[in-house]
């Protein structure tokens, strides 16, 4: 007899577009910030079993300070623009992180020294297809639990290769180990415990 393995169908809540509201911007931002607030405030998210914390302070504009890295780019913090590819995927979060075993999404670790120290963060990436863009969202582990950090697209076929080299390159330091997302998670916390600092 046959066995069948059963994948699950990805299945993505609509993007939101600003010609959704007529091109007020006001009114499209205000309604991102309530699917953003609904999916990670009002409903917690998960990443495995570890519930994603949300970084509300400082607060941009009176909105989570999360928020406005999922939808805004650039280096500098005090001018940061809107990423209208950002804002349009954003109902994509919540499913990236959540179903990410269930769609077989790629992730990895991603440990990077900083002038603030030390960065010990996971990167989800939701592949898709048909000319849809590919979408990542980043995941900061501390010592005793996780955030949200931000959220991106990559549009082109070089911002792809970036990612899969990048995601290679740790492939090829694990050994082949499998990980789940708890498995990875529960390695980063148990390194920091062990160093008796996180930032």
């Amino acid at each position: 007899m046959e066995i069948v393995k059963r994948i699950a169908v990805r299945k993505l809540p609509a993007k939101i577009y600003l010609s959704d509201f007529g091109g007020d911007f006001t009114a499209y931002m205000d309604a991102l910030y309530e699917v953003f607030y609904n999916d990670f405030a009002r409903r917690k998210a998960h990443f495995g079993s570890h519930e994603l914390k949300l970084k509300f302070n400082p607060l941009y504009q009176d909105r989570a300070y999360t928020f406005y890295h999922i939808t805004h780019e650039g280096k500098d913090e005090a001018n940061r623009t809107p990423n209208m590819r950002r804002c349009e995927c954003l109902p994509w979060a919540r499913p990236t992180v959540e179903r990410c075993a269930d769609w077989s999404l790629k992730f990895w670790r991603q440990s990077r020294v900083t002038k603030k120290g030390q960065q010990h963060r996971i990167c989800v990436w939701l592949d898709n297809e048909d000319g849809e863009v590919d979408y990542f969202v980043v995941i900061d582990v501390r010592e005793s639990y996780v955030l949200l950090w931000t959220a991106f697209v990559a549009e082109y076929s070089h911002e792809k290769a970036k990612k899969q080299k990048e995601f290679d390159a740790w492939i090829r330091t694990t050994g082949g180990k499998h990980y789940t997302p708890d498995g990875l998670i529960k390695e980063i916390m148990d390194e920091l415990k062990k160093q008796g600092t996180s930032i």
